[in-house]
């Protein structure tokens, strides 16, 4: 591969259709957009695409079997009473009364108080972006134009929004579900994070206001700091590693190859001792002799 030149590959599916995954200049695979439509400020619009900004492909995924036989199980909805299954055009959905029994909603009713899909990001209201806390925010999705005839319009709204140093706010059909969604101008592009709804979030002062009070001692601040300026370091992707991942698929390619793969040890587990100042301050102690040992 040319350094520097972005590729695709095609592959033919089983199905007779064309599956095309991107490749960027390093060689790794870039996701098709899986959302296409309108980014739209009052009379200015283009043409944008959706990409998530992260991915859980790359994670080690089960089927359940049979093990008598091998096959894959599958699920079907049955009637909790009857035992019987249900078909789909006989399953309705129904809200669960206090008094037991359910308020039945048809398909109609439902889609009659629903966001209509009309493939559009209109921005209805900015935001200074220092104003939302992180806690409202759900998904991240890179959003960029779809095609060069609005690459302008899409500049324009990008570097305008940067420059006022505010956040877009807007509703949008995504996942099958209406989401209340926020656009920040990030570089040359933005990032459109799904928002969680005003009584998706609990407020913090209903747990925080029971732990009591408590001035620690200066000392035991102090060698607080030692230990934390200790095990500071500049961020990097590779501190996040999942041990879990990597011991699964160790495992299965151990499987594929006849062999047993080595189990584990497990970390011994020790009771931690009463929280008083003396063994805060021992174990302080140790920490801090611990970490300038060298590696």
């Amino acid at each position: 591969m040319r350094q520097g030149v972005p590729v695709a590959a095609i592959f033919s599916e089983p199905t007779g259709l064309k599956s095309v995954i991107h490749f960027n200049s390093e060689g790794k695979s870039v996701p098709h957009a899986f959302w296409k439509g309108y980014l739209k400020l009052s009379l200015v619009t283009c043409a944008v695409e959706l990409t998530p900004a992260t991915s859980e492909s790359e994670k080690v995924r089960f089927h359940t079997l049979n093990e008598k036989t091998g096959n894959r199980i599958v699920s079907r909805y049955v009637d909790s009473v009857t035992q019987k299954p249900v078909r789909d055009e006989d399953q309705v959905k129904g809200f669960e009364k206090a008094d037991g029994g359910y308020v039945i909603l048809e398909d109609e009713e439902l889609e009659s108080v629903a966001l209509e899909s009309t493939r559009t990001i209109d921005i209805g209201k900015f935001i200074p972006c220092d104003n939302i806390e992180w806690i409202w925010y759900d998904r991240p999705h890179y959003l960029t134009p779809s095609d060069k005839v609005g690459q302008e319009a899409f500049a324009v709204i990008r570097e305008t929004m940067d420059k006022s140093k505010v956040c877009g706010l807007a509703r949008l059909v995504m996942y099958r579900r209406e989401r209340a969604v926020l656009l920040e101008p990030r570089g040359k592009g933005i990032v459109l994070w799904t928002l969680r709804f005003g009584d998706e979030v609990r407020q913090p002062d209903d747990y925080f206001s029971k732990i009591e009070e408590s001035e620690p001692e200066k000392k035991l601040l102090t060698m607080v700091r030692k230990l934390i300026k200790e095990r500071t370091e500049h961020w990097d992707p590779n501190l996040l590693q999942d041990p879990v991942q990597k011991n699964l698929k160790s495992m299965i390619e151990a499987k594929k190859k006849k062999r047993k793969a080595s189990a584990k040890p497990k970390a011994e587990e020790t009771a931690p001792s009463g929280g008083n100042v003396i063994n805060i301050m021992d174990a302080l102690r140790k920490s801090l002799a611990n970490e300038k040992k060298p590696s």
